[in-house]
């Protein structure tokens, strides 16, 4: 039997009350259950992982439940590579790929089954079903996923006793299967590595999530400004609160900590406690995004006037981070560097800043010297996918110094930030944040910008507003 609190209000079950709650129940197994539209795709991506790694035991955990306090569990994400592999969302499960003696690999996927009605686990324990929810059956899950489904609870022991073969697992995901099995740490960043370079290029399933995740993203951000007067009247959380009720409507989350920054705040890059007040005659820097209920996450930002019109000052920093945008958007097409569109962008910064006197010049040498940095803080853009961050382990070679393929979904996000404090720019400019982000994907002849149904330009910022805000 589970555990009990220690200070739980029962002092234990009667073998009467036990022997009522075992009784009595429907069979409420699915049968009319349909093989799940991700799972060709799976199929193909665990095809291309099998092919990377022959004559190798793969062992890709889901990942556990953690603990907020006590017995409360923060909400479950499962491991991106695992999701990838086999378009699964459980806790507690692991996909396996067993080495053939043709060099490929037999896949199958452990899950936490149903609980059994014939014991007390399944309404005693925090986790038990009728505390938690119904789950799928193994037979179930079968049916959806496309793969044979196993016992988890039997998986330590039976990746400890498997057949001899060099074994791969991800790491810091599931300790007990980290535990069962003999790895080398090297080998196992190999695979997180593999499963990272597999995700860059997105299959059309996954672009069409993109795409869903983008819409949402765009309704967010026109709830948000809709409600921006009641922003001014409360803070930054009414803007915060706003955007997530359109991600739990349309999709699983937000797929990361939204940032809403008003004022100085837009200075700060990752500004995720959103308690400060709303001014107007400030700025508003809202970046976002809805995850998909498959897990993909758009990551868009737009800096927004809370008067509705920029002041010159604000325009003029607007433009240059506009500016920048469209010369890092340009860059990206297929069989340019994936640097191009950072040093596009931040060569443009680094001539403004140059032209104001905020840095040395002349423009090129104070490029290579990195001095914009000190304005421009981050690079450029990343890749875009099931992590806000994704593709995170992928081989340089592959990633950052790699080539844009058709199919790469990024963003480009340049940014510039005056600190509050900083004594090297005029006062009217301290304070003041500017980003603008999109979501690209390269298409065969360049590009489609996925969010482009948000406006952009300081003119078409504004007229938004007029339309708009509330």
């Amino acid at each position: 039997m589970a555990k009990g609190r220690k200070n739980g209000l029962y002092a234990g079950i009667s073998e009467e009350l036990s022997a009522l709650m075992r009784t009595g129940w429907a069979d409420t197994e699915r049968h009319d259950l349909k093989l799940d539209e991700q799972a060709p795709y799976a199929a193909r991506r665990r095809a291309a992982l099998s092919a990377r790694f022959p004559g190798e035991r793969l062992v890709i955990p889901s990942g556990n439940l953690k603990i907020r306090s006590n017995d409360d569990a923060y909400p479950f994400r499962p491991h991106s590579g695992y999701v990838h592999m086999t378009g699964d969302q459980a806790r507690d499960g692991a996909l396996v790929l067993e080495p053939r003696a043709d060099g490929g690999h037999d896949a199958y996927c452990y899950q936490l089954p149903r609980d059994s009605r014939d014991d007390d686990e399944f309404w005693t324990g925090a986790t038990a079903e009728l505390w938690m929810g119904r789950r799928r059956s193994l037979a179930e899950s079968e049916l959806v996923l496309g793969l044979p489904c196993r016992d988890v609870r039997t998986a330590a022991r039976d990746l400890a006793g498997a057949p001899e073969a060099p074994t791969r697992i991800v790491r810091g995901v599931d300790p007990a299967l980290e535990a069962a099995v003999t790895t080398d740490e090297a080998r196992d960043d190999e695979l997180e590595e593999a499963l990272s370079d597999l995700r860059l290029v997105k299959d059309e399933w996954e672009l069409a999530q993109m795409r869903e995740a983008v819409d949402s993203t765009v309704r967010g951000f026109t709830d948000a400004i809709g409600e921006l007067s009641r922003a001014v009247a409360s803070s930054e959380r009414w803007i915060e609160g706003t955007f997530f009720r359109r991600a739990r409507l349309e999709g699983n989350s937000v797929g990361y900590g939204t940032i809403c920054a008003a004022g100085e705040h837009a200075t700060i890059m990752h500004w995720t406690d959103n308690d400060g007040p709303v001014r107007p005659g400030d700025l508003l820097l809202l970046d976002a995004g809805v995850e998909t209920r498959t897990l993909y996450t758009a990551d868009v930002t737009r800096t927004l006037p809370i008067s509705g019109t920029f002041t010159p000052v604000q325009r003029e920093v607007y433009n240059a981070v506009y500016e920048a945008q469209e010369a890092g958007m340009a860059a990206v097409k297929p069989g340019a560097r994936y640097r191009d569109f950072h040093e596009a962008s931040q060569r443009h910064l680094a001539a403004r800043l140059v032209e104001w006197g905020f840095i040395p010049g002349p423009a090129d040498r104070a490029y290579e010297l990195g001095l914009q940095r000190r304005f421009t803080m981050a690079g450029t853009g990343h890749m875009l996918g099931l992590d806000v961050h994704d593709c995170a382990h992928a081989r340089n070679q592959e990633y950052v110094d790699g080539v844009l393929e058709p199919g790469m979904v990024l963003t480009v996000e340049p940014g510039l930030y005056f600190q509050p404090d900083d004594l090297t720019v005029p006062q009217e400019w301290r304070g003041i944040g500017v980003r603008i982000e999109d979501d690209l994907v390269v298409t065969a002849d360049g590009h489609e910008n996925l969010s482009a149904a948000l406006p952009r330009s300081a003119n078409d910022v504004e007229a938004w507003m007029a339309r708009f805000a509330g």
